[in-house]
């Protein structure tokens, strides 16, 4: 991960899994920190520095879907859900609640370090590669990964805002399903169709009152702002 250590937090409450992950974590260049409850989760979130959280479903105090739902109201950390394996339910209510990614359990931790990267690396710019996009009313800039709407920042998670920053960066062509999964994931496609029109569906609300981004039946989507 270029030299650097990323510190991610665990919110799981299998004591046994935190140690394991910890031990492998160490190897890729990035420091395990994990909490048993979720109320100790939101304390350490609190004192900052984190990279990435790594959230069970099944917890004590609260399931995962509502300490996703409270993260997202004050943070734009990207999110990996663990789920059932098999549960496909689970992983679309977690994606629909901002999750950047799910993962079924039983897993292997090669696999959990290989999605961390994919996200951390889409969500880090080199320096001298800024650029910003201005479509009316809505500002991209690439370089402070951040996005206005009439002066006010929009909170996007990674993957929504990957996504939008694609579809801008090929505005007048539709892009299938396919085109987004390769460009923003790169990984399994189980349930990724489904989480590109999650991902479309959460942006469009986040974007209103424009409608910037038009579904092609049949195709896929089409970004459809005007430069300015």
């Amino acid at each position: 991960m270029n030299g650097q250590t990323h510190k991610i937090l665990l919110i799981d409450d299998d004591e046994r899994l935190a140690g394991l992950l910890s031990q492998f974590f160490d190897r890729f260049d990035m420091v395990l920190d994990s909490a048993l409850r979720p109320s100790d989760g939101f304390t350490k979130l609190e004192s900052g520095g984190y990279a990435l959280v790594i959230l069970d479903v099944m917890l004590p105090e609260m399931d995962g879907f509502e300490v996703c739902k409270k993260i997202r109201k004050q943070s734009d950390i990207p999110i990996i859900m663990l789920t059932a394996r098999g549960d496909v339910m689970d992983r679309v209510v977690g994606l629909e609640l901002g999750a950047d990614d799910y993962l079924p359990k039983p897993f292997e931790p090669r696999e959990l370090v290989a999605r961390i990267q994919t996200i951390l690396k889409r969500s880090t710019h080199p320096k001298g590669l800024s650029e910003q996009l201005q479509f009316g009313e809505l500002t991209i800039d690439s370089g402070m990964q951040q996005v206005m709407l009439s002066g006010e920042e929009i909170h996007l998670s990674t993957m929504e805002y990957q996504l939008l920053l694609y579809l801008a960066r090929h505005l007048g062509n539709t892009q299938s399903r396919d085109d987004i999964l390769n460009a923003l994931k790169g990984t399994e496609t189980e349930l990724f169709s489904r989480s590109v029109d999650i991902a479309i569906s959460r942006l469009r609300q986040k974007l209103k009152p424009l409608e910037l981004i038009k579904t092609v039946r049949g195709s896929g989507y089409l970004f459809v702002g005007k430069p300015s």
